[in-house]
């Protein structure tokens, strides 16, 4: 038997994580411990001082609210701390049941089905959907978040990728396909990097013409916009015409977990087939009722909406009056362009350390390389004092480190 040489395993992941050392994009977690009635405040282990958050997906501030933080108190007095198990042995406990009545009331859908995260959701739901359908073929649009690549690609179906938004290159998809193949078109309303909206109507006449299901992940419009917070989908009059619709509770709701919501045949068919929801265990009692209340309090609630757009539109206003490239949308999305991952990290680090505010850069594998930024997303509770801070040092740093704003401008509106 030859000698060999032993396999150097840690060498081989310690290369790999200097690899995206090197490039800037090493990620890095902010120890933060957020205070009760004091949001977006929040202490950093890390610099040893009170911050200003600026880059939750708590966008309404919903995970502090009295209503939802009462429900859970009652919950865990009632029933206890964990769920008990998978929902086929032991895990079906009835705020979970309540939970789902009321998301696919929330949609207008015969039912719904809740899954441990939105990103599971989109994996469960779209793999098993095309498993389902022999000869099944995916249109997913190009800027697709990475559980619908995921869970397309575990479906081992056919996918076709259609560029971001461009209703005519998915027509020409379409088009080019066997009219009797199974067909599943999957986008997104809002789009969390670029702040950008769906088209969500011309995707659906598109879908009924070719004779195609619809797929539209919600995340991050989801209490957010709508008459009851059930979407762009629902402000823009079009949810009876979309198949199947996919939220999280972790976002606007404050609280965690994913669901889908459809007719009652397609989510029986992933509830009877789908491994990430078969194989684990449910939601406790004390989320599956926060988060009821969350969504129970935005069906009647639109302060909370009003309030957050109106600050949304003032921060954009006020950095892109002071020169900071700010890419347009029409969402409560902010996303400052930086175009180079150790200058984004280098204002995050300095926002935190000098300034006390605390925004997560964004870097590749998240957004393209070239592209990266910082995700600004304002709430309720950011006051203008707080806009004119975050500007202040923004316009600063932004000096100090000699970025190149026409650049990084010109790669806010490409």
């Amino acid at each position: 038997m030859q000698n060999q040489l032993p396999i150097d395993y840690h060498a081989a992941f310690a290369a790999a994580l200097d690899e995206i050392r090197a490039e800037g994009r090493y990620r890095v977690f902010t120890d933060l411990e957020r205070k009760v009635g004091q949001f977006p405040r929040a202490y950093s282990h890390r610099s040893k001082a009170e911050v200003t958050v600026w880059c939750a997906n708590d966008y309404l501030g919903m995970g502090q609210h009295p209503t939802v933080l009462n429900a859970m108190h009652d919950a865990i007095g009632g029933m206890g701390a964990g769920a008990g198990g998978t929902r086929n042995i032991s895990g079906t406990h009835h705020k979970i049941v309540e939970l789902e009545q009321t998301l696919a009331e929330l949609h207008h859908k015969e039912a719904a089905l809740v899954f441990t995260s939105g990103y599971v959701a989109n994996e469960a739901g779209l793999s098993t959907l095309g498993a389902m359908l022999p000869g099944c073929v995916f249109f997913s649009d190009a800027q697709n978040h990475a559980s619908m690549i995921h869970g397309i690609r575990q479906s081992n179906a056919e996918k076709k990728i259609f560029r971001h938004n461009d209703v005519d290159h998915l027509a020409k998809l379409l088009a080019a396909t066997d009219i009797k193949r199974p067909k599943i078109i999957a986008f997104e309303s809002v789009y969390s990097m670029d702040g950008d909206v769906g088209p969500i109507k011309e995707i659906c006449a598109l879908a009924r013409q070719y004779n195609a299901l619809t797929y539209l992940d919600e995340v991050h419009a989801v209490g957010m916009y709508g008459q009851r917070g059930a979407g762009i989908a629902e402000r823009e009059g079009l949810m009876d015409l979309v198949d199947v619709i996919q939220g999280t509770m972790a976002k606007a709701y404050g609280v965690i977990g994913g669901y889908i919501t459809a007719s009652a045949t397609i989510i029986d068919v992933i509830r009877s087939y789908a491994p990430g929801f078969i194989f684990t265990t449910t939601l406790p009692p004390a989320i599956a009722a926060g988060a009821n209340a969350s969504i129970r309090h935005l069906m009647q609630s639109n302060t909370e909406r009003a309030q957050h757009q109106t600050n949304a539109q003032a921060l954009k206003a006020m950095l892109s009056d002071a020169g900071i490239p700010v890419m347009a949308n029409n969402t409560h999305i902010v996303p400052v362009m930086v175009g180079d991952a150790v200058l984004c990290k280098q204002i995050s680090d300095i926002l935190l350390e000098e300034y006390r505010l605390y925004v997560q850069p964004i870097n590749y594998p998240t957004v393209r390389k070239g592209t990266e930024r910082l995700r600004i997303t304002p709430t309720p509770f950011h006051s203008a004092e707080m806009m004119q801070e975050l500007t202040g040092a923004l316009v600063e740093i932004f000096a100090r480190l000699g970025v190149n704003v026409e650049a990084a401008r010109n790669k806010a509106v490409a």
